[in-house]
């Protein structure tokens, strides 16, 4: 791992192992609940690794015992006075933060993979369910809590647990607020695995996932996400059209010549 050149009071670390990137969410006292600032320090992190030519797999963790407790409720002005109701609004720092974090991340030119240390509370277990793969520590434990205090499912909440769940299990997840140890979240289908190390566990799939070809791999991603919006006869149109894009590319030639000539293939990304 090189050396984190990010501030030691960054809310964000960012470090690179080889052809990954690591981001580290840097608010261990407060569970690593996202301030805005919060929020820019990672899409400076996630621009840092896009813009990175070798960085071909993305890893996000947190420190401490937590993983992301969601939203840091100081970042509301709950003070009694005029305008309660403007300054405690939520719908401005979900507009401003939350949303584009989503969408930075789902958009990614890489892989993305979550290795959950702790709780992923609110929006942070939708952090964890945007990335492409996660991983949780046998302690760790996803709490949808909004309904607690009087609020719905944000960051993709609402959309993400209703795909990795079903109905039934996303309706009584949200509604009752009850926390779903990591155990569960693997058997339901929320998450990959739980691992001793989940960060270790990560990596090496991060590693992986960094030495195969990464625009087959986002554009499946894509196809997968998207693909509950469609109907077959869509979908088939974009399966078609992706394999066209992806046919002209090194990594399919490379693919394929490696396949043939029974050797394994070096991809390049591209």
């Amino acid at each position: 791992m090189t050396a984190n050149e990010s501030n030691a009071e960054s809310t964000v670390l960012y470090a690179t192992q080889g052809a990954v990137a690591l981001l580290t969410l840097n608010r261990p006292l407060a569970l690593n609940s996202f301030t805005r600032q919060m929020h820019h320090e990672l899409w400076t992190a996630l621009d840092r690794a896009e813009a990175d030519p070798l960085i071909r797999a993305l890893v996000i963790t947190g420190a401490g015992r937590g993983f992301c407790a969601g939203a840091d409720l100081s970042e509301f002005d709950f003070a009694p006075g005029p305008d309660l109701l403007e300054r405690a609004d939520p719908g401005p720092l979900i507009e401003e933060a939350f949303n584009p974090t989503v969408r930075r991340l789902i958009t990614l030119r890489m892989p993305t993979l979550a290795a959950v240390n702790g709780v992923a509370a609110g929006a942070g277990a939708s952090l964890a369910m945007t990335c492409d793969i996660a991983l949780a520590a046998p302690g760790a434990s996803f709490i949808q809590a909004f309904s607690k205090i009087g609020l719905v499912p944000d960051a993709g909440g609402s959309w993400l647990l209703v795909q990795k769940l079903g109905l039934a299990r996303a309706m009584a997840l949200t509604l009752l607020g009850d926390k779903l140890p990591a155990a569960q979240a693997k058997e339901w289908g929320l998450i990959w695995d739980v691992q001793d190390d989940p960060l270790a566990g990560a990596l090496a799939l991060a590693q992986r996932l960094a030495a195969m070809p990464t625009l087959a791999l986002v554009a499946t991603r894509q196809l997968l996400r998207e693909g509950a919006s469609r109907t077959l006869q869509q979908q088939l149109d974009f399966e078609r059209d992706a394999q066209s894009a992806l046919g002209r590319t090194h990594d399919y030639i490379e693919g394929v010549t490696a396949f043939l000539e029974k050797r394994p293939a070096l991809f390049k990304g591209a």
